[in-house]
């Protein structure tokens, strides 16, 4: 671990997209403090950016493809290298070397968002937790020195944490994953409910809701398996990890409200009940 400190000059526009993209977790991030904070807006701004490259929908996807090979390489090199002139990177590669960081990590994130391009379904679980390891499980082991829990327990309760948190985008987002030729749920899934009518027409059926009840249990049980990872955070990281696992469980919620009609809006939830979660999870305002 380096002592050298990541600057806000340099992590601002990192959090300029954390604060514009990924609300739930810019908000659930305040209550970090701030000399942590930073690095945070950094892994996120890494992550963005990527994922811009893939879900922009005005350019070919072939070009797409092209630009994250040619970003994976870019980043490889400036990381060995140690520097970079883009912002984001100079940030994540702050990052890395301030917490001693396996490279490994950002490699399997940039292989799932490879995947994106050449995968549409996923057959079974197995194979989505496959893709979810890179996209989202991986985000919850790169959280773990940043937030001081060192202890290898709390391994398998972030990646639960990560995989809960992408399971429910996916839930909340099925109708845009439909938009760029994406489902997300488990093909076996939607056969064991006879459901794929409703994925066909955009329309919400009983079927549909059923397996949508379904996949909700399962996530709302590996937010569960999260808890675990309690026990080995402390102070204000212990705070934001509850902040952010309320915050977004509660979008589970505002799928049911609206009867799992995830075709016509996106399941928000209000201003007022996130403002109550953060003061519940310790948010002073």
């Amino acid at each position: 671990m380096t002592t050298e400190k990541l600057s806000k000059e340099v992590v601002a526009p990192a959090r300029a997209l954390n604060q514009r993209h990924g609300k739930t977790y810019y908000l659930a991030s305040l209550l970090l403090s701030g000399d942590v904070r930073p690095y945070v807006f950094a892994l996120y701004g890494f992550c963005r950016y990527v994922d811009d490259i893939v879900d922009v929908e005005n350019d070919d996807p072939a070009l797409r493809l092209r630009k994250v090979d040619g970003f994976r390489e870019r980043f490889l090199t400036e990381v060995c290298r140690g520097s970079s002139e883009d912002p984001i990177l100079a940030a994540t590669i702050a990052t890395i070397e301030h917490f001693g960081m396996s490279i490994e990590y950002f490699e399997r994130f940039l292989t799932s968002m490879r995947q994106d391009f050449l995968v549409s379904r996923y057959p079974c679980l197995a194979d989505l937790l496959a893709y979810m390891d890179g996209s989202a499980a991986v985000i919850g082991e790169m959280m773990l020195p940043i937030l001081r829990a060192d202890d290898p327990r709390a391994r398998a309760p972030a990646r639960a944490l990560g995989n809960a948190f992408q399971m429910t985008n996916f839930l909340r987002d099925i109708g845009e994953d439909l938009n760029r030729g994406r489902i997300y749920i488990p093909e076996e899934d939607i056969e064991r409910f006879g459901a794929w009518d409703s994925f066909g027409s955009r329309r919400v059926t009983d079927e549909f809701r059923e397996l949508m009840a379904f996949e909700i249990a399962r996530t709302r049980g590996w937010y569960s398996d999260s808890f675990a990872g309690d026990d080995y955070l402390q102070g204000r990281a212990l705070r934001c990890i509850r902040a952010a696992r309320n915050l977004y469980a509660a979008i589970l919620d505002e799928i049911e409200r609206v009867n799992y009609d995830v075709f016509t809006a996106r399941a928000v939830v209000s201003r007022t009940k996130r403002v109550k979660l953060l003061i519940r999870a310790g948010f002073r305002p």
